[in-house]
């Protein structure tokens, strides 16, 4: 799987203007609706086992992504599909409109909404082309309308983006298309990497039409498996356990033991530092030790740390948490250190930079730690924009986020953004937080900056849940299964790779 890189959407559509200048202004559209007909009748395929004799709904645009829908189903027609184009607007690609017209598909124009929504209730397949990159906002009149008239269980395939979503930021604000999967063309969007976007985007495809390289920086990465294989921190023949980096782990409490537990656990099946060190309460140190008879119990010299997983009020874990933001070692933040960490950069220590330091909340802890910065703000706006907050947070301290979610993103201070979505829904499940924040210590420990240790680690430990997840009969899972399924994750990327 190779890196997804996402650019600015209006560099996407100069890049295009540019391309179109050069030649036959129809040339990508034809590209990109040739690649779209052979996914819808894929589709088709899959779900019913026959192309000839299916009947899609098309909602068409005035844009380019009407365009492509339009000439994708004159494709589509000669397969023996019948097409149903729905116009949302007045206009539409005239070209596409008349060839369409001669191929005997079916016009309907946007304000028959009567004729329209029969068309969606009777498709196999609905295709969205309403509206593309130069979109701004939610959809509105007869494309908001008939959006919300598509059948719950007709599967839907966007044409380069949902409609109605923001394609920059992935924000969503009104009506907006649901996709199970949506079809881009010349370069990735942010909206289908970024929630909450990403979330409506369903499963990704994506059809070369030539584009020469966009003359801009990407905004948003996506690793793929080549990647990790390339960056993960593999021992040399020489390597001992002190020279791949020892963690120190300050975690749980007597309420969360588990916590600590998980974290270590994390920490030590990802394999990425030689040792793991802990530092809690007796009864907890206990636990560890038993779960985990890899580990080492109290402070001593590490490499990092990974800081907070389940700590409550407990003087000594205190004491090591504030030792290490002052270190200048490289952090890993996690829950009951985020208070520290955040007032102490507020106030201006700042012992390492944002490349040594890692915070690691879920959307409502972020929530807190913006009201800290006397921004109030609920947990559901966090969510709704959670690059935009995650880059507040990360641009007022100087430090990398990681905001935990079904698409986990990972902020720096300068603008990079890394996304990763590679686990199941089950995932949703407690101390699955802990396992995270265990492998990007480890990952830290070992000489990896913050940025890449949290894609690194966002991306193994949602393979590892789809593992677990596919161990289980594709059933529910549990954090401690995701950690135990860290070691053989890895051995299959790296193997692929020929690294082991």
């Amino acid at each position: 799987m190779a890196t997804k890189w996402a650019f600015p959407a209006a560099d996407v559509k100069a890049t295009v203007a540019t391309e179109l200048q050069a030649g036959p202004s129809d040339r990508l559209l034809r590209k990109a609706a040739a690649g779209l007909a052979v996914v819808v009748a894929e589709e088709l395929q899959r779900r019913h086992g026959s192309v000839y004799g299916r009947r899609i709904a098309m909602l068409v645009g005035t844009g380019n992504n009407g365009a492509d829908a339009l000439l994708a189903g004159i494709r589509l027609r000669r397969q023996g599909v019948q097409v149903d184009a729905v116009l949302t607007g007045d206009t539409a690609y005239d070209p596409g409109v008349q060839r369409l017209r001669r191929a005997r598909g079916n016009l309907i124009p946007g304000a028959e909404i009567a004729l329209a929504v029969e068309a969606l209730q009777a498709a196999d397949l609905i295709l969205d082309g309403i509206i593309g990159e130069s979109g701004a906002g939610g959809l509105y009149g007869n494309g908001a309308q008939l959006v919300n008239a598509i059948p719950a269980n007709t599967p839907v395939i966007a044409v380069d983006l949902p409609s109605g979503v923001d394609p920059d930021s992935g924000e969503i604000q009104g009506t907006h298309v649901r996709a199970d999967l949506t079809v881009t063309f010349a370069a990735w969007k942010g909206c289908l990497l970024l929630p909450p976007a990403s979330h409506a985007a369903g499963d990704l495809r994506y059809v070369s039409v030539g584009l020469p390289t966009i003359p801009v920086s990407p905004t948003v990465r996506r690793l793929g498996a080549n990647d990790i294989a390339k960056l993960w921190p593999v021992p040399a023949r020489n390597s001992h356990k002190y020279t791949r980096g020892v963690l120190g782990i300050v975690a749980g409490s007597d309420r969360y033991p588990g916590a600590a537990v998980l974290a270590v656990l994390g920490a030590v099946e990802s394999g990425a530092a030689g040792i793991a060190r802990f530092v809690g309460p007796a009864g907890v140190t206990t636990q560890v030790l038993t779960a985990v008879p890899e580990a080492v119990p109290g402070i001593g010299q590490v490499q990092a740390w990974l800081l907070g997983s389940g700590v409550e009020d407990d003087a000594e874990q205190d004491k090591a948490i504030n030792t290490a933001l002052r270190s200048g070692q490289p952090c890993v933040v996690d829950a009951g250190a985020l208070h520290a960490c955040v007032h102490r950069r507020l106030e201006g220590e700042r012992a390492a930079g944002a490349d040594k330091v890692l915070l690691t909340p879920h959307a409502g802890e972020l929530a807190r730690m913006i009201g800290w910065l006397d921004e109030p703000v609920e947990r559901t706006e966090i969510e709704a924009r959670p690059l935009h907050y995650g880059r507040k947070l990360a641009q007022a301290l100087d430090v990398t986020v990681l905001v935990k979610g079904p698409t986990t993103i990972i902020v720096g201070p300068e603008g990079k953004v890394g996304s990763q979505a590679e686990a199941p829904p089950w995932l949703a499940t407690a101390g699955a937080g802990d396992v995270l924040a265990g492998i990007a210590g480890a990952l830290m420990a070992s000489g990896v900056k913050a940025l890449d240790a949290g894609e690194l680690a966002a991306f193994v430990h949602g393979r590892a849940a789809m593992a677990a997840h596919q161990d289980r009969s594709r059933g529910p899972l549990t954090a401690s299964a995701v950690a135990q399924a860290v070691p053989a994750v890895l051995g299959e990327i790296l193997a692929s790779a020929g690294d082991v």
